[in-house]
């Protein structure tokens, strides 16, 4: 978006949308989103620029340093009523110098603040930093790129933490929980495999989706030897790096230039980074920079004035309200022009109407028609936002580029994510089947599927594939393991581990966009802790030493990425195109549970295989199908896989599969 000034002439069009009394007020407020907010420097020196517009005061103090002194120079701003902005000036460039806000409100002086527009940062965020941007760029950023995407579905993202997959004394990595950790090559577990970044290289993946990497709330930087571990939910300063994953946090320029290095080693490796982003809501209601800058304004409230909580963490934002949507799209389109961010994982995406998601995607589009824009596409919680308007995941075809996490697959295939006993399709629970098989066409339109008979959705609501994300585990609720070893209890590990690889074979299979979560390559446990977010990295960090013992899980993840990526007809692109080429078998899930077979068809997006035949046995027996006379190639069976179809030959006619496993053939 090209930067423009808006005034108050738009309230008219607005108010009809307005979704509480409290919230009308704002309408009437000149917004403006200029690419000067709230710092540059050019030849002619130091410029400050604030949006509060009913401000009574507003000032600008500058230090030495980031995190302690006094003040050497405060500097009053002066206000134009026309864009409700306060500005002032310097002659010098004051690279190395640090700077806040403070606004008078109502006769009262407020806490300082960095403001909401902070792109460098001192130690703990409390200060902004003004540094030399171009200075922090690695060699040959000016080149770099992340991989070219095509379509959405050919994306295989996986989700980690960067303490997660570096901490454990496993890992062989000198930099633990620092951005440099995946900029580290040839490190090896104790058994001798690949860690780390050639790890990821190894197993497959296109994207790693990194959780919150922005500068958040709740890790002391001033004191990192205490090891504390978050996950980032808590936004504090949302365009800067988060310190604790740099190797010296009081050094604005370090986490800088040591996130971008992080991104180049992982593009110079072919692998895209899709950054996990959370502007649905703030660490601190009245002490968050947002109320410390424009009281009232950027957060939603009921009618009588209270915080709206949609998030269920105290707040939520309003993106409905004019400054604060060109504050989201601005700030990923920034994140994706500094630090050539591959993509954006929106936190309780719902949070959000769906007019701004649309906006934040069709700007990327044009900074990398590659970038992927997706999220979770509910709340926790009520909000003001009227539903229709919400970026939920009944609501996704209303979005364009956009796509939303399939909980639809999650919950039918390893058991609702709410009860740690409960079974699911691939852990020999019946009443599963439709519900998968909606996850199976990626939620989109289909004749031989039954949406009213799914567990969550009850309708279509995807007009595409490339609007869903399948996924069986991510960050929050249990591991895969961890979900197994409860639902499966007394059952032999054998049989968990069976079920897990027939768990991600039916993502890895499905159209959509495959996802998986950081470890469970290698049988990764959270000990039974389902809510990690502040748990130690005793809990929450990989033991690589696990590559070794569950190394055959490995190579079946491998391997069912490395099919995924070689044969299209697992990642079609439009609707008409799976109704016409994906066919269920006709199975009577009463008399038989447990139980799906399917065909992709007649070199099904291009495929060079005519045919290939996928089939599900989430029973706790085995199994036998008769499977249609013809050549085929055996590409997965009993808990091995070829991508290349050389596991064997079969002629078809009665097949057995064993319990807990699928079976894939191919025929040309």
């Amino acid at each position: 978006m090209a930067a423009t000034l808006l005034t108050c002439s738009c309230a008219p069009m607005l108010w009809a949308q307005t979704n509480s009394t409290y919230d009308a007020q704002f309408i009437s407020w000149p917004t403006y989103n200029g690419n000067d907010l709230e710092l540059s420097v050019d030849a002619s020196g130091t410029h400050f620029r604030l949006w509060s517009p009913k401000a009574k005061e507003a000032r600008v103090n500058l230090y030495d340093n980031g995190h302690t002194g006094k003040p050497f120079q405060v500097i009053p701003m002066k206000f134009d009523a026309a864009t409700g902005t306060w500005s002032a000036s310097v002659p010098e460039k004051l690279y190395g110098k640090f700077y806040t806000f403070q606004i008078n409100s109502d006769g009262k002086w407020l806490a300082e603040t960095p403001g909401v527009w902070a792109k460098a940062v001192g130690v703990n965020g409390s200060r902004a930093a003004i540094i030399d941007f171009a200075s922090t760029d690695p060699e040959g950023w000016a080149a770099d790129k992340g991989p070219e995407v095509k379509n959405f579905t050919d994306v295989v993202l996986y989700e980690m933490h960067h303490r997660d997959m570096s901490m454990h004394p496993s890992s062989g990595i000198a930099n633990k929980g620092k951005f440099l950790a995946l900029t580290e090559h040839g490190t090896l577990s104790p058994e001798g495999l690949a860690t780390g970044i050639d790890h990821l290289k190894e197993l497959g993946v296109t994207h790693v989706h990194i959780l919150p990497s922005y500068d958040y709330n709740s890790v002391d930087e001033m004191n990192l030897q205490n090891n504390t571990y978050n996950w980032g939910y808590d936004p504090l300063n949302y365009n800067a790096p988060e310190g604790s994953y740099s190797t010296n946090p009081s050094a604005p320029a370090t986490r800088v230039r040591e996130m971008k290095e992080m991104i180049k080693a992982l593009h110079d490796a072919g692998i895209g980074v899709v950054m996990d982003v959370v502007y649905n809501h703030t660490a601190e209601n009245d002490n968050s920079n947002f109320e410390l800058t424009a009281p009232g304004y950027y957060h939603r409230h009921w009618d009588d004035g209270r915080y709206s909580d949609a998030s269920g963490c105290g707040n939520e934002t309003a993106s409905d309200l004019a400054q604060m949507r060109d504050y989201i799209v601005n700030s990923t389109k920034y994140w994706a022009d500094e630090y050539h961010i591959d993509g954006f994982r929106f936190d309780l995406m719902a949070i959000h109407d769906t007019e701004t998601m649309n906006q934040v995607a069709a700007e990327l589009k044009k900074i990398n028609p590659s970038i992927f824009v997706y999220g979770e596409g509910w709340t926790a919680g009520d909000s003001p936002l009227q539903p229709e308007r919400r970026a939920l995941k009944e609501n996704v075809s209303k979005m364009e580029n956009i796509a939303v996490f399939s909980d639809d697959i999650r919950d039918a295939v390893k058991g609702h994510y709410t009860n740690a006993d409960d079974r699911g399709f691939a852990t020999g629970k019946p009443g599963n089947e439709e519900t998968v098989k909606i996850g199976i066409v990626a939620a989109t339109p289909h004749p031989q599927v039954d949406f009213k008979k799914g567990n969550n959705s009850k309708f279509a609501y995807a007009m595409s594939p490339e609007m869903i994300v399948n996924y069986v585990s991510c960050h929050d609720d249990l591991t895969l393991t961890d979900k197994l070893r409860r639902s499966m209890a007394g059952e032999p590990e054998e049989n968990m581990l069976e079920a897990a690889k027939l768990a991600q074979t039916i993502v890895f299979t499905s159209q959509g966009t495959p996802f998986m979560f950081a470890g469970e390559e290698v049988f990764r446990d959270k000990k039974g802790v389902h809510n990690s977010y502040k748990s130690p990295d005793s809990i929450n960090a990989i033991d690589w030493s696990q590559k070794a013992k569950y190394h055959d899980l490995f190579d079946y993840y491998k391997g069912l990425i490395e099919l995924r990526k070689s044969h299209p007809a697992f990642r079609m692109t439009t609707a008409a195109d799976i109704a016409k080429h994906l066919k269920f078998d006709k199975i009577d899930s009463k008399k038989t549970p447990n139980l799906i077979s399917y065909s992709l068809t007649n070199h099904a997006n291009g495929d060079e295989w005519d045919e290939i035949k996928v089939i599900l046995n989430g029973a706790s027996e085995a199994r036998t199908v008769d499977v249609k006379k013809g050549d085929w190639m055996i590409v997965a069976a009993d808990g091995k896989i070829s991508p290349a179809g050389d596991l064997g030959t079969t002629k078809g006619g009665k097949m057995t599969i064993p319990a807990y496993s699928a079976l894939i053939l191919a025929r040309k």
